[in-house]
């Protein structure tokens, strides 16, 4: 994906299912728990690089010692810097007892319960005290709360003045906070029964997550959103229980066949008591399932086999569009991607066009080349406007200049600023007669509530260009209307809510958006003819069938609060213009 998108986190819940012996015996160490972590953690790494947390729970830790360790990393690279620092704990502690003298956190995280998160900061600070897991700790173990979690509300600021109107006092008003404090109060009132208490607490939010936890005591608990918007996974047998934000990481981990690892159902309750008993039921009231496709086709690991698929698709979908943009001209095309995660897309892409080429030659390569990550660290404006181009660099002698098209495939265009400063101006130095980017995703109109970092209108390329077309028609009194609109549904009950940015796009076909797209693409400089495809909304579901969470396509919410946020999105721009403008 060119554009730069952070995604929220992603977690895992690990329970060992036998004595700490067994694990020494048969693996040769008691730390088999931790390096199995680990290596959940290190598979799903491209949920979150700007921290990271693990912590172990001993189910038999005698009184006057600690029950659980917890170590967390906000470093440059917090995954490997935490793995660095627990290992230097246990080197420090020196070799493993014996597996007959094995007790439950007697060496550095050798326990039986693990808890691991990786974070994106899409909101708040990148600091120690947002990382996970967090903790609610008490002197009784069973009031004892640890909690990590893939997550984002959309109803923060209610949940937090019903909090403080009860007399509590949370540190601080993030999402994290409110969760782990509207959880505790609902444990609290209703001691020993965990399903209960999370139904209690969950049906005062409103977003989308999948939370995980260990109770003090021993037990612990995976659930996740009546709509499925975060997915979850889980596998179970007699020596672990194991819950991920991605299949894939657990089928590594643990060697598994796809059919050994199951989704978490929306809405479900899996939990695992002190005892080791594992039960999964029903938790939340049936809605109808909302998962969410950016997450399931944009951030996840491509090596899924069910992703690998639908990411094919998409590529296979966009080849009727592809060949119209360059006239069918197969002799004076040269098709390629942006590097990396469109790769799959671009084979998908390559096998429909073989299909259909009738014996002509396709001429296919990677063009674009990623040279080096763009540093924004670097101070000077000037300085980064000049390095900004250089991110990526070109295979020279595929194009023939002034001859050819060059077709190049993206997972999405969302904001396309490193599309139009540092691709486009790249891939012209080819010369290409014509340039054709293509999106394997539809045009992202709407922002994201649930953990996408797409929260601002005026960072949408379809809606700075729909704007556009706005001034360009004198359609002004449209846009304050929709403003008006907007800042009438604030007043009132999430529920009551209308999407009142649907109607700015409503005047436009998807021709008209996808042209005035274009111009907002284009470099001032470039000296090729430029054209954009877009997958279409309809290709989209019929490629991913199992995942309509599309909200930030389409602006059809999955929850009430989408429909606040979105509104509250649209006044918020409206603020930063003029009314005189339109």
């Amino acid at each position: 994906m060119s554009d730069s998108i952070k995604h929220e986190c992603g977690v895992t819940l690990l329970r060992l299912r036998k004595p700490l012996s067994h694990y020494a015996e048969k693996y040769g160490t008691a730390a088999y728990g931790y390096a199995k972590l680990s290596l959940l953690l290190e598979k799903q790494h491209n949920r979150g690089q700007d921290g990271a947390g693990i912590a172990c729970l001993g189910l038999e830790v005698p009184p006057g010692q600690p029950f659980y360790h917890l170590e967390k990393s906000c470093a440059s690279m917090p995954l490997a810097d935490l793995l660095e620092r627990i290992s230097t704990r246990m080197e420090e502690a020196g070799p493993e007892p014996p597996p007959r003298e094995l007790k439950p956190l007697c060496h550095p995280f050798c326990g039986e319960v693990y808890l691991g998160h990786v974070r994106y900061g899409t909101f708040g600070t990148r600091t120690l005290a947002a990382c996970h897991p967090v903790v609610r700790e008490e002197f009784h173990r069973d009031k004892t709360l640890l909690l990590a979690g893939n997550f984002n509300l959309t109803n923060t600021r209610s949940v937090f003045a019903s909090l403080t109107e009860q007399g509590y006092h949370p540190r601080g008003s993030q999402d994290c906070e409110v969760l782990l404090i509207s959880l505790s109060q609902s444990l609290d009132a209703h001691p020993g029964d965990l399903e209960a208490a999370i139904r209690e607490a969950a049906a005062k939010w409103d977003g989308g997550f999948t939370l995980c936890g260990i109770l003090g005591d021993g037990d612990s608990f995976a659930f996740r959103d009546a709509a499925g918007i975060r997915p979850a996974f889980y596998h179970v047998d007699p020596e672990v229980v194991v819950v991920a934000s991605e299949r894939v990481a657990i089928q590594t981990a643990f060697n598994l066949p796809l059919q050994d690892v199951q989704e978490l159902p929306p809405g479900h309750l899996l939990t695992v008591s002190a005892a080791g008993v594992v039960s999964l039921k029903p938790c939340l009231p049936p809605q109808i399932p909302r998962k969410c496709v950016f997450e399931r086709i944009y951030f996840s690991r491509g090596n899924d086999a069910d992703i690998q698929q639908e990411r094919r698709a998409l590529g296979r979908a966009v080849v009727p569009q592809v060949l119209e943009a360059v006239d069918h001209d197969y002799d004076h095309t040269v098709f390629s991607y942006i590097p990396n995660t469109a790769q799959i897309s671009f084979h998908g892409m390559l096998d429909a066009l073989d299909d259909c080429r009738e014996g002509r030659k396709l001429r296919f390569g990677m063009v674009a080349v990623k040279d080096a990550k763009f540093r924004t660290f670097i101070s000077d404006a000037g300085k980064r406007d000049e390095l900004f181009p250089h991110v990526y660099d070109v295979s020279y002698g595929l194009v023939r200049p002034e001859e050819d098209n060059l077709v190049v495939i993206d997972d999405s265009i969302v904001r396309g600023n490193t599309m139009r400063r540092a691709i486009l101006p790249i891939l012209d130095r080819l010369l290409p007669k014509r340039i054709v980017v293509v999106s394997s995703a539809p045009q992202i109109r709407y922002p994201d509530c649930y953990g996408i970092d797409m929260a601002s209108f005026g960072e949408l390329v379809a809606f700075q260009a729909c704007m556009d077309l706005i001034r360009q028609r004198g359609m002004g009194e449209l846009f304050q209307e929709a403003v008006r609109l907007a800042q009438e549904d604030l007043y009132r009950p999430d529920f009551r809510m209308k999407n009142r940015a649907l109607q700015l796009y409503e005047p436009f076909t998807h021709q008209e958006l996808t042209d005035a797209i274009c111009r907002r693409l284009r470099p001032e400089n470039l000296k090729a003819e430029l054209r954009v495809v877009f997958l279409s909304c309809q290709d989209l579901r019929r490629c991913i069938p199992g995942h309509t969470g599309d909200w930030y396509f389409t602006g059809d919410y999955p929850t009430p609060g989408g429909n606040r946020v979105v509104n509250q999105a649209l006044v918020n721009y409206a603020k930063h213009l003029s009314t005189r403008a339109y």
